[in-house]
């Protein structure tokens, strides 16, 4: 088949039409690529999605916090790190040498009360919470360089959770459901008119990117029925509305999130998108059960790739892209990210074996 522009090949792959080669997607820790910049494999301020050729990029062009105004403040710091309070109100602690999730201290939001005073009533569809020019420059890019240019964000679940964090949120869950439902319900309701503002002024992207972390080591934070009672009512307001006006939908999902899977296909997302191998997902077995209904992206564990294994990278991706390939829907991608261990030449190794893998 005569090779494709990117766009297109995404475009074609979350239909399950032909390409020519599977399409390359990654996402790197922010130390990756200053590691390769400082060695001289990339120029300062590359994009590695140039660089390598990739095939997606994304924009987040959204800010939903509580206030967006406000600046994050230093409560305190050291060497290695800095707690931080942030719009939300939320105290978190971050550290300064290599990246990591935070560490979560404190939260103004731990229930309804505080949702309904402190909350609810400032979160606004107002212009400042977009990023209007960031959007479009990046936009433009892809278009450029015929790249699949996706608009990137947290969903309702990733909305709430940095509110309540994870501890008051799940509590809520199973004691006050109701304020959970209406966080999930408020957040959609937000998300979805800030995108209509946004692509009103700066025009549509290709696709939605959706990230909301939904499990972790072999469970996912919520039961089914959880899921299908206060998350999925949001996922599928936002779904609906994306492919209202034309767009597909890619969902990142951290974390054993299998459970949740057949309502997550309900609530209609096209792209599943991690499959994180540590935490119990299983690329082969997720492609038996629902490679004939999603397109999938992910699932090759990046732990060889972290330790500079180039057999077991072969072995990884020998055992699964062929097998994954056949219905064309399937995405390259490690099951979570390039982390800082990772040398220059075993990415390009990685990149290079999967694209003639899943070439057809």
């Amino acid at each position: 088949m005569t090779p494709i522009t990117g766009k297109e090949r995404v475009s074609r792959q979350l239909q399950h039409k032909t390409v020519d080669r599977i399409a390359a997607h990654e996402s790197f820790w922010s130390f990756t690529i200053q590691n390769w910049i400082d060695q001289g494999k990339m120029a300062p301020g590359a994009s590695a999605h140039d660089h390598f050729g990739l095939d997606i990029d994304l924009s987040w062009a959204f800010n939903l916090a509580i206030d967006p105004a406000a600046p994050r403040k230093v409560l305190a710091e050291d060497d290695d790190t800095v707690t931080l309070l942030d719009g939300n109100g939320a105290t978190l602690r971050q550290h300064k040498k290599h990246a990591s999730t935070p560490e979560h201290l404190g939260y103004a939001i731990a229930n309804q009360a505080d949702w309904l005073a402190k909350a609810k009533p400032f979160l606004t569809p107002t212009p400042n919470r977009i990023a209007f020019e960031a959007y479009r420059d990046k936009k433009q890019a892809c278009e450029k360089a015929g790249r699949f240019f996706c608009w990137g964000g947290v969903n309702v679940f990733e909305s709430m959770h940095p509110v309540a964090g994870h501890e008051n949120m799940l509590v809520g869950m199973a004691l006050e459901p109701e304020w959970v439902l209406d966080m999930a319900n408020t957040y959609a309701d937000l998300l979805i008119h800030l995108m209509e503002e946004l692509f009103a002024r700066e025009g549509k992207p290709d696709g939605l990117y959706f990230f909301d972390d939904m499990g972790f080591k072999n469970r996912p934070f919520m039961s089914p029925a959880m899921y299908r009672e206060l998350v999925m009512p949001g996922h599928r307001k936002t779904i609906d509305y994306a492919h209202s006006i034309g767009l597909p939908v890619i969902m990142h999902s951290c974390g054993f999130v299998e459970p949740l899977l057949p309502d997550m296909v309900e609530a209609g997302i096209d792209c599943l998108q991690a499959m994180e191998v540590k935490a119990g997902m299983d690329l082969l077995r997720i492609y038996q059960d629902f490679g004939d209904k999603i397109a999938l992206m992910g699932g090759l564990d990046v732990r060889p790739v972290a330790s500079n294994d180039r057999d077991g990278i072969r072995r990884e991706l020998e055992a699964k892209i062929p097998f994954v390939k056949r219905n064309n829907g399937f995405i390259l991608h490690s099951d979570h990210s390039i982390p800082e261990s990772t040398e220059y030449e075993t990415y390009q190794y990685f990149l290079e074996l999967g694209r003639e893998l899943g070439t057809y």
